[in-house]
């Protein structure tokens, strides 16, 4: 129960033979393009949302920082 990862070589050769013979040679550019845009599309959105929550962290950091000073204040 690994999962994607525990495909191995044999795995992704069988499942590259199955798409050629579905879609054939002509097909393949396609969809290894249409594949990759995906890819990249979605690595960019998880970078986005990481860098999001970096950033909630700072503010909060920053707010706490603030706090602590008006109470050493008093």
């Amino acid at each position: 129960m690994g999962g994607l990862a525990s495909i191995g070589v044999p795995g992704l050769i069988i499942i590259l033979v199955i798409v050629l013979i579905i879609f054939g040679p002509k097909k393949l550019p396609e969809i290894g393009g249409a594949v990759g845009k995906t890819f990249s599309e979605f690595k960019r959105s998880t970078k986005g949302l990481m860098d999001d929550d970096d950033e909630e962290v700072v503010r909060k950091e920053t707010v706490e920082d603030k706090e602590l000073k008006k109470s050493d204040k008093l």
